[in-house]
């Protein structure tokens, strides 16, 4: 399982810069303005040799007891309940402030490995910038430059060497697919669970946020073995101001890499939201094979459901790899052919392709649809052979394969996953070009 990393501290010391210097994006914002986060942001991040999950959290008060400074801080507190590790920024150009000190004694009782980062120190003595800090008493304060980079990758290499690299695919263990069922909260994914274990396993209840964590539940059907995983919604009960229906994000997201098949559970009766597209959006960039379930159909009426059938066409079209159905998880009604669309993702999510064919198929292709040319130049494929699976990846080899565009792959997975049938996952396409020889070095 990827380690979690929650970036925390008062606000303005350079927590959003770091995030996007881990995750090699600009999801965070960033300006020289305090308290311009004000809820969790969530990535994968790319800087060091393993993979790991990111939380930026907003600007940290633990004394906050009312208004906005409170809801930022309760948010903090529960991406710190989550985190393998805490990254505690300071800023050394300001110095140590009370605020500091008050973050330090909430870290102190966390039960977290705490590692005190001191940012903004770009063009500084390392040792002069650190020295105020170590009254904290976290421990050797490591200086950094979030801006510019300095002394990252070797923060990111420090923290991750506490955890193993051994015992990742734990998942495979239990034999058989796993099942991960995700989605936002209340939209139910935990009566889904119940419904296809025959039995109330995981409770159940009209308020978002009953489940607290992810469940794995070990399960026969049909004489073949699974897990499923029930992920979780809020962590906690209560009013939710500015983040209305937050979840556990974390889990989720750990829940997904975890698992073969993710199953989408969305809400008939609701509109497709902005969340409803990120999830499926991760489900899709981890490569998972996919089964989408709308839930509490029969409570609906036939123009919501035409309504709802045209929001999932216009905001979840990326997801035409996978199959759609239309249930109700209370009833039962639907939920024998999830599991069917279920077993046909992850056998095509874990399928052998053969070499001969896929190289007929890439040159079928590249007879019907040439890849445009790069300068006087076009790119050549020679031929193709798989890679890896679930997802299933086509390794294509040639020359010049760097210049193809993006559309052009996009032709390929789909006539690959046509060429094989491949419904329930989405597959990948990875070049490597081979360079002339005969060309000379001046």
């Amino acid at each position: 399982m990827k380690p979690t990393i929650v970036l925390v501290g008062r606000p303005n010391v350079g927590k959003s810069t770091l995030f996007n210097r881990l995750t090699r994006t600009r999801d965070a914002l960033v300006a020289d303005q305090p308290g311009l986060t004000r809820d969790r942001h969530y990535g994968i991040g790319r800087v060091g040799e393993r993979d790991y999950l990111v939380v930026d959290t907003a600007g940290f008060d633990p004394v906050a007891k009312t208004g906005i400074m409170h809801e930022m801080a309760r948010q903090a507190e529960q991406a710190i309940a989550e985190a393998d590790a805490l990254l505690f920024l300071v800023d050394g150009r300001m110095g140590l402030t009370p605020h500091d000190e008050q973050i330090a004694e909430r870290l102190r009782r966390a039960g977290r490995p705490v590692h005190l980062i001191v940012n903004k120190s770009e063009g500084m003595d390392r040792a002069i910038v650190a020295a105020e800090f170590h009254a904290l008493g976290l421990g050797d304060p490591l200086p950094i430059s979030a801006a510019h980079g300095d002394g990252v990758k070797q923060l990111v290499d420090h923290v991750l060497a506490e955890f193993p690299t051994d015992g990742e695919d734990e998942e495979q263990a239990s034999g058989g697919p796993r099942i991960a069922i995700v989605g936002r909260p209340n939209v139910g994914k935990s009566t889904l669970v119940n419904s296809l274990l025959g039995e109330e396993r995981v409770i159940a209840f009209d308020m978002p946020g009953t489940t607290r964590d992810a469940i794995a539940i070990p399960f026969e059907r049909g004489g073949r073995d699974y897990t499923l995983i029930d992920t979780a919604g809020l962590r906690r009960r209560g009013k939710v101001f500015e983040a209305i229906e937050k979840f556990s994000v974390i889990k989720t997201l750990q829940a997904i890499e975890q698992a073969n098949v993710a199953v989408l559970v969305l809400d008939a009766s609701q509109d497709i939201s902005d969340q409803d597209a990120h999830i499926a959006g991760f489900i899709l960039d981890s490569g998972r094979a996919l089964v989408v379930a709308v839930n509490k159909w029969d409570s609906v009426d036939d123009y919501r459901r035409e309504l709802i059938k045209r929001d999932i066409a216009h905001k979840l079209g990326f997801l035409s790899f996978a199959r759609f159905h239309y249930i109700s998880a209370l009833k039962g009604a639907g939920v024998a052919a999830v599991m069917k669309s279920v077993d046909g993702a992850y056998a095509a999510a874990t399928v052998n392709l053969s070499t001969p064919r896929l190289t007929r198929t890439l040159q079928a292709a590249l007879t019907k649809q040439a890849p445009p040319r790069h300068g006087i130049f076009r790119p050549k494929m020679r031929y193709a052979h798989q890679g890896g699976s679930n997802p299933p990846i086509v390794v294509i080899h040639g020359a010049a394969l760097e210049h193809v565009p993006n559309s052009y792959v996009r032709y390929l997975e789909r006539t690959f996953m046509d060429a094989f049938k491949l419904q329930g996952t989405p597959l990948r396409i990875q070049f490597k070009s081979s360079h002339n020889p005969y060309i000379t070095k001046e």
